[in-house]
């Protein structure tokens, strides 16, 4: 008897523990996302603006250099993060018989997920073709180049603020919703 009366406080346990981590790891999520969001953002209102102010070897210039810049482990940890955790929030969740919140982590998920959709089909692929554009200097016409890449890259990092900005929402309402009880 003793021994399922520890088994069964043992089952109790580890839902409890797993629904005390979900608030730190929802935090983490939406901090993450936050990052993205803002990154992004950032891009629309004044990263781009500020180049399409400037002539076209600049613009060439600075996205190339961006792009290398931004491939580094701490943006790598908040890409990869972004997702990861959203996702671990969804588990943890589901596992506790949190319905409201698990369908808006669920929700921030997947926004989030499109986002890296469009990443890869769009934004990778443009970045790669400016960089196999070579030196800014050797290029013979900078003002193709840059009218191939400026516009379709612009209007898919608008979307990605968009999807980004949805999951921050979304993140937000599922922190709220997971803070009152059996939601």
């Amino acid at each position: 008897m003793p021994a399922t009366a520890a088994a069964a406080t043992a089952a109790v346990a580890a839902p409890a523990r797993e629904l005390a981590a979900t608030g730190p790891v929802l935090a983490t999520a939406a901090t993450a996302m936050g990052l993205m969001s803002g990154l992004f953002f950032a891009f629309d209102v004044s990263v781009m603006p500020g180049l399409a102010a400037g002539d076209d070897r600049t613009c060439v210039t600075a996205m190339q250099n961006i792009n290398t810049a931004i491939t580094n482990p701490v943006f790598g940890a908040v890409f990869v993060g972004a997702l990861a955790m959203p996702a671990v929030g969804t588990w943890l969740l589901h596992r506790s018989g949190r319905r409201a919140a698990t369908l808006w982590t669920a929700v921030a998920t997947v926004l989030y997920l499109a986002a890296l959709v469009l990443t890869a089909a769009v934004n990778i692929p443009l970045n790669d073709r400016l960089a196999a554009a070579g030196d800014p200097a050797a290029i013979t016409d900078l003002a193709a180049v840059r009218a191939a890449f400026v516009p379709t890259w612009t209007t898919a990092n608008i979307a990605r603020t968009v999807l980004c900005t949805a999951a921050l929402a979304a993140l937000t309402r599922a922190l709220l919703v997971h803070r009152r009880p059996g939601r």
